[in-house]
Formats: structure tokens, C-alpha cells, sequence
């Protein structure tokens, strides 16, 4: 190639020295020169067009490593089959199991006297109130006397059939007579029964206007006063409970009332103390309530003064043994769907799994669906996971190593924050 340069004299002169020696040289020196430009201009574009080129992705070995290192670190375990003691915690009251309202039996009258209050122990047949009985009393007295009049007529006429009978011998009185006198003597003898019998009855009518008490028990309630008036008609005067035996009426669900038979032991708890008191069930409700769907278990109690019948209790109710997988409060999760839990799926995914939970235990919540125990179950990181998503599983107490120990690898928790 042949290269023609023209400079003029004014050009020249604003040429430094070195420049002007190098036009002075031969075509020779141009040629490599401009060589040399051209191979740096065309390296150049060949990084470009490589940089372009590699920007859009990368190889597939390294984007699986880079993936990896994005990847969070969540804690799993395998939680296996627990043999789980079923217990049954529930709320309830506290009442008298056999509550014996006490009134009036007979036709009532004034109070005179209440020899018992509430929290005493009384004993079968001991007066529990006295109802005034002056009139009665009277009453009895007149009674009485007509007993010894109905018997003074009965004697007189005995005498007379016995005088009779002996005429009857000697032909002065007829046989007629005889069969009369001795209706007289019948008569009055009936009248002396009946006479008894009514002085009985005044006795007994008397006998009902003094208040007992049924059966040996604990007074609960004492709803009389002396001077009160009281009738066949009042309400109860006295709540004894029999024996003093109480029970804890326990609302259990429907579900949980299932899993209950009589005869198991229960630990009861009245509200405000931490004493605990041993029962157990003795009948469980044949029907379940329509609106709270719920039924009552009845757990006997003894005695004990901490146990106010109308006051508010727990009750721990053993339901058995039953054979469970048992997981951290944490690792269970629930929205509207449901209650859920994340395990370890194919190629370290993240996968929901629906569980249904039971008893609440110790150690955790049980589960009685969803999970065979084999699984590795997300302990605590759940909450920040989607289904799907890579994770990298780690034994829960096992230490992390290499650049996760250093905190090149981010938690689900921190990138979550971010």
C-alpha cells in the first residue's frame, strides 16, 4: 500500500521533534505501526464481544454452586414415634354429688329455734329447726282425753253385758237384750281405737313440724332464720351434701368426651391454689350439648375444705396411651387452611405437609395425621420458607461447618430480613 502525507510548512512547525522523525523515516516503520494499532483495536473488540456474550448467564456448574451458597440453612429433625400417656385437660365446677334439699314435710308454722348453721357435719335424724307447736300440742292433749273417755264407755258396757249375761240364766233378760248390750260393748271398744289412732296422727303431724336432717352429711346452705314463717310451700331450708362426697363437673368436648371411660383417675385443681386433689370418673354425660357441643364428665372427690361447691376447677382426666409423633411447638404452623408443617422433599425442597395436631404434651404438640416419624421436619424456620424452595437441611444441636460457620451462608431468618 502507498501512503501520500502532505504537511505544510505551518503544520510542521507545531510538530514535536520526535514526530518529525518519525515522518522522517521510511514507509517501512508506518506499515508496522500501523499493524501493531490494528491487532490492539481487534483484541479489543473480541473482549467485548466475549464480555456481551457471558453476561447473559453461567455455566451450569457454577450457577448450582451459587445456588447452593444462596440457599437458607434450616434446623430439621426426625421426630420417630413417641408412646404418649393421654391426658385430658379441661374446665369445670364444683358440687356436692349428692345434694339434698331439705325443707318443711308438714303444715309449717313460726321458726322457734335453728340449732345447726352452714359448715357443720350433722348426723341422720338430728333436728335441724324447730317450728312452734303450742296449738298442736293442745291438740294432742284434748286427744288424749278423749282416749280415756272412749275407754271409761268401753268398761261400762262390758259391765252391762256381763250383769246381762247372768240374768240371761235365771230368764230376766232376753237374748235380744243380750245381742244389743253386747253391740254397746263392741262399739265402745272401736271407739277407743279410733281415738288412739287419731291422738297418733296429732303425734305425727307434731313430730313433722321439727326439721331434720335425712341422711348424715355436711350442711351447705342454712336458708332459715328464727321467727321466720315457713309452709309446705317455702323453698329448700337447708343443702346438705351426703357424706360430704363433692365432684368436679367437667365440660369436655365432644371429640375429647370419646376418649374417656369411667373409672379413670383424674387430677383436680380448684382455682386459686396449686394443692391438686385425686378423683375419679364415675359417669360421663349421655348426651352432648346441641350448642356448645360438649358433655359433662363427673369426677368423685372427697371431702376437703378447699373444695366449695359453685367454684371454678381443672381437671387433668388420663384418656389412655396412644402411640404419636411428637414435635416442638415451633415446627407446627397453621393459617386458614389448616395445620401444617414443612419437611426436607426431593432435591432439598422445602414441601407443606398438613398434619392434624392432638393432646398438647411436655415436649410438644402431638401429631396424630400427616407424618410417619421418618421424615426431616423444618424445626424453627417455617414461618420464612415457601413450597418449593431449596433449603439446606441441618440436624437441629449439630454445628454448622466451613463457610457457614463463618456466616458466608444466610439463615432463612436473615434473608427474610433483608
Amino acid at each position: 500500500m502507498n501512503y501520500e502525507t502532505t504537511i505544510t510548512a505551518e503544520v510542521a512547525e507545531g510538530i514535536p521533534a520526535d514526530l518529525a522523525d518519525v515522518r522522517s523515516e521510511g514507509g517501512s516503520g508506518k506499515k508496522r505501526a500501523l499493524l501493531i494499532g490494528g491487532l490492539g483495536v481487534f483484541g479489543l473488540l473480541l473482549a467485548i464481544a466475549a464480555y456481551f456474550a457471558l453476561a447473559g448467564g453461567e455455566p451450569a456448574g457454577m450457577a448450582d454452586d451459587n445456588d447452593n451458597e444462596q440457599a437458607p440453612v434450616v434446623s430439621v429433625i426426625t421426630p420417630g414415634k413417641t408412646t404418649i400417656s393421654g391426658v385430658v385437660e379441661v374446665p369445670g365446677t364444683i358440687a356436692a354429688r349428692r345434694e339434698m334439699p331439705v325443707g318443711i314435710v308438714g303444715e309449717g308454722g313460726r321458726v322457734i329455734s335453728v340449732p345447726v348453721d352452714a359448715g357443720d357435719w350433722v348426723r341422720q335424724g338430728q333436728v335441724l329447726a324447730v317450728i312452734d307447736r303450742s296449738v298442736q300440742n293442745q291438740q294432742a292433749a284434748a286427744q288424749s282425753a278423749q282416749i280415756e273417755v272412749a275407754k271409761a264407755d268401753a268398761s261400762l258396757a262390758q259391765a252391762n253385758l256381763d250383769r246381762a249375761l247372768q240374768l240371761v240364766e235365771r230368764g230376766f233378760v232376753s237374748k235380744a237384750d243380750v245381742d244389743r248390750l253386747t253391740a254397746t260393748r263392741d262399739s265402745a271398744n272401736a271407739r277407743v281405737k279410733v281415738a288412739q289412732a287419731q291422738l297418733s296422727e296429732l303425734q305425727a303431724r307434731n313430730a313433722r313440724l321439727s326439721v331434720i336432717a335425712p341422711a348424715a352429711g355436711y350442711v351447705l346452705e342454712r336458708n332459715v332464720e328464727p321467727g321466720q314463717t315457713v309452709g309446705g310451700g317455702s323453698p329448700a331450708l337447708f343443702r346438705i351434701a351426703r357424706g360430704g362426697e363433692m365432684e368436679m363437673l367437667a365440660q369436655v368436648g365432644e371429640t375429647q368426651l370419646a376418649s374417656l371411660s369411667q373409672g379413670v383417675m383424674a387430677d383436680v385443681v380448684p382455682t386459686g391454689t396449686d394443692k391438686s386433689f385425686k378423683g375419679q370418673v364415675w359417669q360421663l354425660s349421655p348426651v352432648i350439648n346441641p350448642q356448645s357441643r360438649q358433655g359433662t364428665a363427673r369426677i368423685a372427690l372427697p371431702y376437703a375444705p378447699e373444695l366449695r361447691p359453685g367454684g371454678f376447677a381443672t381437671a387433668r382426666i388420663n384418656s389412655g396411651t396412644i402411640t404419636a409423633t411428637v414435635l416442638p411447638e415451633s415446627a407446627v404452623l397453621a393459617d386458614d387452611k389448616g395445620s401444617f408443617v414443612y419437611v426436607v422433599g426431593e432435591d432439598s425442597t422445602a414441601t407443606r405437609r398438613s398434619v392434624k395436631t392432638g393432646m398438647v404434651t411436655p415436649d410438644g404438640l402431638a401429631i396424630t395425621e400427616g407424618l410417619s416419624g421418618t421424615e426431616q421436619v423444618v424445626l424453627r424456620a417455617g414461618g420464612f420458607l415457601n413450597p418449593g424452595e431449596t433449603i439446606k437441611a441441618r440436624r437441629d444441636g449439630e454445628p454448622m461447618a466451613g463457610a457457614d460457620a463463618k456466616g458466608a451462608t444466610k439463615t432463612a431468618s436473615d434473608r427474610n430480613s433483608e
